[in-house]
């Protein structure tokens, strides 16, 4: 079984602490080479990790016939223009969430997709994670009777100006940044696609991003979503899943750090000082490496693609859905 070969598409902060580690550590990739149009940036993260090459644009990266994946973690309002880039010299492609500022943008990444025949993931890590699916079994096999409602909060303290989230021109916002979470984990859970969505936001007078958004998402067997996402404020996740015979929470859902086991709460609501709960946990693990080992096999055509970019498109779509609710002050449809 000979291992994918990754090129890095820049040294952004999410690639060099967990995803270069992932692939590393991983059973199906090798990296062989990082762009940065910062050249002593780049050369100096590739003498950190063992990566031979460097190259000071992205293109060079691209162009280079070794690399056969392509890891692209650039701001949000460059995952289409170098995906598809990517997808046009060969590459396969893991880009990062969103994978788009609107669902309309995004159908360029399929159209590149197919002409390229290429395959390309959008880098949800979450929906690797053993915590995950044992919750969809759970919910599927009907332990919490039938789901109602999920609560679901992800905040962020995130105040630098400077900072790539809280830059309007780059795609920050609150939303875009871990407000995806919530939505892409209740599609997941439920199966179905929502039918409309309102929304309510808080924007950062002097930065112009969503600093907080609530919002209301209808899914059509009546289930809701009730999301909150935040930067600005104090680390903080967690879901809640609630059903006719009982609820499921998850303590840390999105971002639960590899060194650590994790654990969920099964409740039946026999009572509300929580004896009637059970907590199963999850040994330590590393949802990137578990992602990039997934996507290695996805590309090598050995394992088949469960979440295609459609899917990707498809939470894009509720999410333009939100923003847009947020000035017509109305429900908006997806």
């Amino acid at each position: 079984m000979t291992k994918v070969v990754w090129g890095i598409l820049s040294t952004a902060n999410i690639g060099i602490k967990r995803v270069i580690p992932a692939i590393l550590s991983g059973q199906r990739g090798v990296i062989a080479a990082i762009a940065s149009r910062d050249a002593e940036r780049g050369r100096e993260v590739a003498a950190r990790f063992g990566i031979a090459r460097s190259y000071g644009s992205y293109q060079a990266l691209l162009d280079d016939p070794r690399v056969e994946a392509i890891y692209n973690p650039l701001p949000n309002h460059l995952h289409v223009e170098w995906t598809v880039k990517a997808l046009e010299a060969g590459k396969h492609v893991l880009c990062e969430k969103p994978i788009a500022l609107n669902a309309v943008e995004a159908q360029a990444i399929v159209a590149a997709r197919d002409r390229s025949g290429r395959r390309v993931i959008e880098a949800f890590m979450v929906r690797f994670h053993p915590q995950w699916h044992r919750v969809r079994s759970l919910v599927r096999e009907g332990r919490i009777g039938k789901v109602r409602a999920l609560l679901s909060a992800f905040t962020f303290p995130v105040a630098s100006p400077d900072n790539v989230r809280n830059r309007i021109e780059y795609g920050g916002g609150a939303l875009y940044d871990v407000g995806c979470y919530p939505i892409v984990t209740a599609r997941y859970l439920l199966g179905t696609e929502p039918e409309r969505a309102i929304a309510l936001v808080d924007r950062d007078p002097a930065l112009g991003v969503d600093r907080v958004t609530s919002g209301l998402v209808a899914f059509p067997g009546g289930e809701q979503l009730l999301l909150t996402s935040a930067l600005q404020l104090a680390l903080y996740q967690r879901v809640v899943v609630l059903g006719t015979h009982g609820r499921i929470e998850i303590a840390v859902p999105f971002t639960p750090p590899k060194e650590h086991a994790c654990r969920i709460v099964i409740d039946s609501g026999a009572s509300l000082d929580g004896s009637s709960a059970v907590v199963e946990e999850f040994a330590p693990v590393d949802q990137y490496q578990l992602q990039c080992d997934l996507a290695a096999a996805a590309f090598r055509n050995e394992s088949a693609q469960e979440f295609p970019i459609e899917d990707a498109i498809a939470n894009m779509r509720v999410i333009d859905a939100l923003y847009r609710s947020a000035i017509s002050g109305r429900w908006e449809s997806p």
